[in-house]
C-alpha cells in the first residue's frame, strides 16, 4: 500500500513540475515576443556611432579665405551640425585648400603623399574647384571678353575635373564625393555683365553632368545663395570671397545634400572585412 502512495506522489510532483515548466516557458515565449526579442539577429557594430574623417580639397572657399576666424571657413559649421547627428562621434577635417588654386594646380598637388595618404582614409572628400578657371579668363581676356573664351576654358576644365575625380576614386573606392558648385560673386557690381549668370550656370551644369557618372558622388549648387538676398554673404575686404554668414550657409547646403545614413559605414565595413581577412 505504501509503495502504491509513493509512486503516486512521485507521479503527481512530474505532472506539476512539467506544467510549472509549461507555465515559465510560455511566459518566457510571451516575453519575448512582447519585447521584440525572438527571431532578432545580433546588432552589427555599425549600430554605434563612428568618427569620421572628411579631406577638404581645392581652392580658396576650402581654405576659408574670408572668415575672420581663421578656422577653415565652411569646415567649422559643417562639423557643428555633423557632430549633433546620433551615428556619428566626432568629425576630423583635413584641410587641403590653397588659395588660387584651378584645377590643373590642384591636379599637381594630388601626386602630394600627404594628400594621397589623407584620400585613402576619408570617409568623404568635399571639393571646391572652378572659380579661379573662370577668373583666369577674366584676367587674361580683360579689354575683350567673349563667351567663347569661356567656353573654351569650361571644355578643359571638364577634362581636368574628370581626372580629380578619377584620382580620387583611384585612392578610394568607397568615399561619399562632394563637388560645390561656383557661384557669381560680381551680380551685384557687374550687373551690366549678365553673360556672367550664363557663364556659372553652365560650368555649373557641366560639374553636376560630370559628378553624375561617378557612384557614390554628388553636387552642391551654392550659387542661389549669393542671388537675389539683400544680405551681404561676401568678405567686406575684396567682394569677392565669402564672409562668415556665407560660408556659415554653404555648411548648412552641404550638410543638407550629405547622405549622412551612410556616411563612414562603407569603410567601417570594408575595415571589419579586412580584419576578419
Amino acid at each position: 500500500m505504501k509503495k502504491k502512495i509513493t509512486c503516486l506522489l512521485f507521479g503527481l510532483f512530474l505532472l506539476t513540475s512539467c506544467s510549472n515548466l509549461q507555465i515559465v516557458s510560455n511566459y518566457t515565449l510571451q516575453q519575448e515576443n512582447e519585447l521584440g526579442l525572438k527571431g532578432k539577429v545580433a546588432i552589427p557594430a555599425t549600430f554605434f556611432p563612428d568618427p569620421i574623417e572628411i579631406v577638404s580639397l581645392g581652392d580658396s572657399l576650402t581654405q576659408g579665405v574670408g572668415d575672420t576666424t581663421d578656422t577653415g571657413g565652411y569646415l567649422p559649421y559643417l562639423r557643428h551640425l555633423l557632430e549633433k547627428e546620433p551615428t556619428i562621434t566626432s568629425v576630423n577635417f583635413v584641410n587641403h585648400g590653397v588659395k588660387g588654386n584651378r584645377t590643373d594646380q590642384l591636379l599637381k598637388r594630388m601626386k602630394e603623399e600627404n594628400m594621397v595618404a589623407d584620400i585613402k582614409k576619408a570617409d568623404a572628400v568635399v571639393i571646391t574647384i572652378g572659380g579661379n578657371d573662370i577668373m583666369r579668363v577674366f584676367h587674361q581676356n580683360i579689354i575683350d571678353l567673349k563667351m567663347e573664351q569661356f567656353e573654351k576654358a569650361r571644355i578643359g576644365y571638364e577634362k581636368r575635373l574628370e581626372q580629380i575625380l578619377n584620382k580620387v576614386r583611384l585612392n578610394n573606392d568607397h568615399a561619399q564625393i562632394y563637388l560645390v558648385g561656383v557661384y557669381n560673386p560680381f551680380s551685384k557690381v557687374l550687373s551690366a555683365f549678365q553673360e556672367l549668370d550664363i557663364i556659372m550656370d553652365q560650368w555649373n551644369r557641366s560639374g553636376r553632368t560630370i559628378v553624375e557618372g561617378y557612384d557614390n558622388a554628388y553636387f552642391i549648387e551654392i550659387g542661389d545663395l549669393f542671388e537675389n538676398t539683400a544680405e551681404n554673404l561676401l568678405f567686406t575686404e575684396d567682394h569677392f570671397h565669402p564672409n562668415n554668414r556665407g560660408y556659415e550657409l554653404i555648411a548648412n547646403r552641404i550638410y543638407q545634400e550629405m547622405h549622412i545614413e551612410t556616411l563612414g559605414r562603407v569603410s567601417t565595413e570594408v575595415s571589419a572585412k579586412g580584419d576578419e581577412e
